[in-house]
């Protein structure tokens, strides 16, 4: 697929995976209309990818778990280039508590940015991409497919998520719109640092080693030829498709394997 031209939408765009996906788009030509709640770190990304990469780029603040920022999104990806072609929902939110200790506005929170940001972008978006036969990616997680302990909010939203695409994949059958779910694996990002702890503050750690970990820009690079293969699912490491495998056929054994990686991480919540 050639992606020279092309309109990418992408949510959470200011850094991780999100600006990786806007470099990996800007190298292979599309123009781009990013999304991010930090307008001026954003409006350094664009700036650069301009520069480095002689594309254009837009620059909108906005805040996904607001639906009239999403709506004034996709109508300045309108204004700017007349069209869109593919739009990544990637932002999200992550968490590490445990449910009987924390307060349910972080499970709120957690639902409003991973699920109905990605509702409310694909709203206002889709009747363009159905114009343009494009595609519609979902950044999911592994997390969607199998419930991770002290991740109970971030799992709900990836299960919601994956299940909104599933379902809206099939609504679409036969109109030529593609509709793609990306699952990384653990990703050095600093999605861990400003995860919520119990009472919805910001971690300001990680939990993992970092440096082991799948690099945002591997993960872009994947869901950029994703994108371009159309595939429908996208599980991007051996041991995330392990871990979907053998919930699916051994549900009682995966509880036990996912308990025991969890009390290994660092300052464990569960033991």
């Amino acid at each position: 697929m050639d992606f020279k031209n092309k309109v990418v939408i992408i949510t959470g765009a200011s850094s991780g995976i999100g600006k990786a996906c806007a470099e990996e788009f800007a190298k292979r030509g599309a123009n781009l209309v990013l999304a991010a709640r930090q307008y001026v770190t954003l409006c350094e990304v664009t700036a650069d990818l301009e520069s480095k990469y002689g594309i254009r780029a837009v620059a909108v603040q906005a805040d996904v778990s607001k639906e009239q920022d999403c709506e004034e999104l996709t109508k300045q990806a309108i204004l700017s280039f007349g069209k869109i072609d593919i739009l990544v929902n990637n932002a999200g939110l992550s968490m590490r508590a445990l449910f009987n200790d924390l307060d349910l506005t972080v499970l709120k929170n957690l639902m409003d940015v991973n699920f109905w940001g990605t509702v409310y972008c694909t709203k206002y978006a889709l009747p363009e991409i159905l114009k343009t036969k494009g595609s519609v990616i979902g950044v999911s997680s592994i997390a969607g497919y199998r419930g991770l302990p002290g991740r109970t909010g971030y799992s709900a939203s990836k299960f919601a998520m994956n299940g909104f695409m599933e379902a809206l994949r099939t609504e679409l059958l036969k109109t030529g719109v593609h509709i793609m779910v990306a699952c990384p694996g653990f990703t050095a990002s600093n999605i861990r640092v400003t995860a919520l702890a119990k009472d919805g503050l910001a971690h300001g750690e990680t939990s993992m080693e970092e440096g082991k970990m799948m690099t945002a820009d591997e993960v872009a690079h994947r869901i950029v030829n994703g994108i371009a293969a159309r595939k429908r699912t996208l599980i991007m490491t051996g041991q995330g498709k392990l871990t979907v495998w053998i919930n699916k056929l051994l549900p009682a054994l995966a509880d036990k394997l996912v308990f025991n990686h969890f009390t290994k991480e660092k300052n464990a919540l569960i033991k």
